[in-house]
């Protein structure tokens, strides 16, 4: 991996994001932890990094406003919600069922459920990598990280 051409710091619009639940808040501060640990964000056509990355949802867009470590502005794009909220939407169902089955389930059965949401995180990050394909290249540990905050960005009280 490269050292520049990463996130140093990424912060979620406050404006964007609800409380969370003790669950999903530990779940934002996992990926944001893990993707400040290792991560290859290559936005097209910028100066080397590394980047301040903020994130936040504006008029139905996931917009994502690069920065310099030093907060100097240089691009902001974004991508359509509507793109995500069949596989946001299926994902916090079987995040539910997962947190149930913990309370309830035989291990056996958590199993099933776990390689299930598992499985829709990785469509989800996929998706995510080919939206953002033309604007940066990112690997797949970095996609499914930035995933999970675009699901946290998703939550509505």
């Amino acid at each position: 991996m490269s050292e520049t051409q990463c996130i140093a710091n990424i912060y979620l619009d406050e404006r964007s994001v609800v409380r969370l639940s003790p669950q999903v808040d530990h779940e934002r501060k996992v990926a944001i932890f893990d993707l400040l640990e290792a991560n290859h964000f290559d936005p097209e056509g910028l100066p080397e990094g590394p980047y301040n990355v903020i994130l936040s949802i504006e008029d139905n867009r996931l917009v994502f406003d690069v920065r310099t470590i030093a907060d100097k502005k240089l691009d902001k794009f974004s991508l359509p919600v509507g793109a995500f909220r069949r596989i946001v939407k299926d994902y916090f169902m079987i995040c539910d069922s997962y947190f149930e089955a913990i309370k309830r389930s035989t291990p056996s059965q958590i199993e099933a459920i776990d390689m299930g949401r598992r499985g829709l995180h990785n469509e989800g990050a996929s998706i995510l990598k080919d939206r953002l394909s033309d604007k940066v290249t990112i690997d797949e540990n970095t996609a499914r990280r930035l995933f999970t905050l675009v699901c946290v960005l998703h939550i509505r009280a």
